[in-house]
């Protein structure tokens, strides 16, 4: 009989090639109103490699497994469970780079047998956050939204979504090579950082009015000038920060402007939302994932022993979708 899996860890926090191993530990076991489940896939995530580094809202204890998304298959019930082993689920957790994990029953959500497993694994973190974050954003059909790191799998998803609803999105990139891909997914205008100066172009595009939202994932520099591109009342909604940099706020633009700027975490948003606005969300998003109607972009697939490989392509520049560990 099993006894032991293999998952990757870290005893201590740093860049994620330099501190994660892969190990032997304990096969878990699930208690009441659990479920083991057989681990098949799980996305690499920016989330993830700041948890690594201590620099997420969620601080490791050590020592600690990683990835916090997957999918597999229900491999073993705890008592009072009514699921089937063998259903097919996504989940999260902190430990998804793992060949099993025991989760509560009630967390998991069922995943259609037809769902490629690369889709699978990323149903929770980029699909729930970019779907709540259009709805909070409240842009409606014919105005402007306004994202930063365009070419990243949420960027892809939110132009998606947007396109979906007749929201006019202006994304940011810094290759020039991004600009024609994210452009047939349905983006109307895409900058380049390197080259354009965001707040002259930005009230170019939209006739000096500025955009009604921006969904801010860099930070520094960027986050500021983004921050300029917004019109009278609009909001900024900051949810990462992959430069690493304080975003310099220009006190003045808030105040004449009447700006407002505010964080947005998916946890924290699925703490605070009602039963029925969650409900909406997953089989929303569900059906979109299922029907195709929105890709999610996959550029490689690693299996778990290779996790140097995986997490070395993952922090490379460059990449058009997301790494996926098998298991």
């Amino acid at each position: 009989m099993q006894q032991t899996m293999r998952s990757v860890l870290f005893t201590e926090t740093g860049k994620p090639a330099e501190v994660l191993q892969l190990q032997e530990v304990p096969l878990p076991l699930p208690k009441p109103g659990e479920i083991r489940i057989r681990v098949l896939a799980s996305p690499i995530n920016p989330s993830d490699t700041m948890f690594i580094q201590n620099m997420y809202g969620i601080r490791p204890q050590l020592p600690s497994r990683a990835g916090f998304e997957g999918m597999g298959v229900i491999d073993a019930l705890g008592d009072g469970v009514n699921l089937a082993v063998g259903a097919k689920v996504s989940f999260t957790t902190i430990g998804s780079w793992s060949e099993y994990v025991v989760v509560h029953a009630g967390t998991v959500i069922p995943i259609p047998s037809h769902m490629d497993n690369e889709t699978a694994a990323q149903v929770f973190i980029n699909p729930f956050t970019a779907y709540a974050m259009v709805h909070a954003a409240g842009v409606q059909a014919g105005e402007w939204l306004m994202l930063t790191a365009a070419g990243s799998a949420f960027g892809q998803m939110v132009i998606q979504l947007c396109k979906m609803k007749g929201i006019k999105t202006i994304g940011t990139v810094r290759r020039k090579d991004a600009i024609a891909e994210l452009k047939a997914l349905g983006a109307d205008e895409i900058l380049n950082t390197e080259e354009d100066k965001l707040p002259k172009r930005v009230m170019e595009i939209t006739e000096g009015k500025g955009v009604k939202a921006v969904l801010e994932a860099v930070g520094g520099k960027t986050g500021a000038l983004a921050l300029q591109c917004l019109g009278y009342g609009g909001t900024m909604y900051v949810y990462g920060a992959l430069s690493i940099e304080p975003i310099p706020v220009n006190s003045g633009i808030l105040i004449f402007k009447s700006l407002t700027m505010k964080g947005f975490w998916l946890t924290d948003w699925m703490r605070r939302t009602d039963e029925s606005m969650r409900k909406e969300v997953q089989e929303a998003v569900i059906e979109l994932l299922a029907s195709k109607k929105i890709i999610l972009p996959v550029e490689a697939s690693y299996p778990l022993q290779d996790i140097q490989k995986a997490i070395t392509h993952a922090d490379s520049a460059g990449r058009t979708g997301k790494i996926i560990l098998t298991m």
